[in-house]
């Protein structure tokens, strides 16, 4: 499967448009990484327990809408997007969305 966030793929062609598609997660912080998190805030330096569990999010959330490009007969994704929203107090979700596509060689 071809994920790009360019609405075109060098070397191929569009043959068929199939929609939408989307994959998202809902994750939340934990009290342990919090603890963590504000002894980085106090000493400075990257956020590593949160910047994992954002990039797990973003993998999750893109092997959900793959997995439903591949429903729909798909062989890529393009304009793929990501969104994150605050759902409550220390939870938030991760979208991942883009345009199912059939593409053929050139």
């Amino acid at each position: 499967m071809i994920v790009v966030s360019d609405n075109r793929i060098v070397g191929k062609r569009v043959v068929r448009t199939l929609g939408l598609v989307r994959g998202n997660t809902i994750r939340a912080r934990h009290l342990g990484k919090d603890v963590l998190a504000v002894m980085r805030n106090i000493v400075g330096g990257e956020i590593s327990e949160y910047t994992k569990m954002m990039a797990e999010a973003r993998e999750q959330a893109l092997d959900r809408m793959v997995e439903e490009a591949e429903e729909l007969g798909a062989n890529a994704v393009i304009c793929t997007h990501f969104m994150t929203s605050m759902l409550m107090q220390g939870a938030a979700e991760l979208l991942a969305y883009g345009t199912a596509v059939v593409v053929e060689e050139e």
